[in-house]
């Protein structure tokens, strides 16, 4: 998949050490609202975390994660991922990360965009959703700039990494 700026490939070893430099790189701020990133910032869960995500893409199961590249510097700038939620709907929830560095040039947009179609189009998806922590505005803004509709606020839902307890947004696609 990919688009004029960018590509979206499936998990590799040939990417994860960009992946493990953009994760270190970004740490701070991933890390306000991403519970995984404490245990993914040494080579070792590094490496572990790319073959299971490359088992869980090659057998259709919990995550289809995909690097988003650059293709003008094939630099990896982020990841998106497509959360396996129900088979039998179809149902799945877009997840995504950018790198400090590339915040603000509309990748995660861009990757969401094609993402999603790749879910409407090629998986027969009946719902896509992209969750957020409801103080998270940048992650929210994303799914409003793709045309998710609010569906509604679940109160006291997940406590962030440090500790305080808050509400998810629910963002909704349909097809149609």
């Amino acid at each position: 998949m990919e688009s004029d700026r960018i590509k979206l490939v499936p998990p590799s070893l040939e990417y994860q050490p960009q992946m493990l430099e953009a994760i270190q790189a970004s740490k701070e701020e991933l890390g306000e609202y991403l519970p995984w990133v404490p245990y993914a910032l040494t080579q070792e869960e590094s490496v572990e975390t790319t073959k299971q995500a490359m088992a869980d893409f090659e057998n259709f199961e919990n995550e289809l994660r995909f690097s988003i590249i650059d293709k003008e510097t094939d630099t990896l700038v982020g990841a998106v991922g497509l959360i396996i939620r129900d088979k039998a709907v179809p149902f799945f929830e877009i997840g995504y990360w950018l790198n400090t560095s590339s915040v603000g040039s509309g990748y995660v947009t861009e990757a969401v965009k094609l993402l999603e179609q790749y879910a409407f189009e090629s998986l027969e998806a009946n719902r896509v959703i992209i969750r957020a922590a409801e103080t998270n505005a940048k992650s929210r803004s994303v799914a409003e700039r793709c045309g998710y509709h609010l569906e509604g606020i679940a109160l006291n839902e997940r406590r962030l990494p440090n500790g305080e307890l808050c509400n998810t947004v629910i963002y909704s696609k349909i097809s149609l």
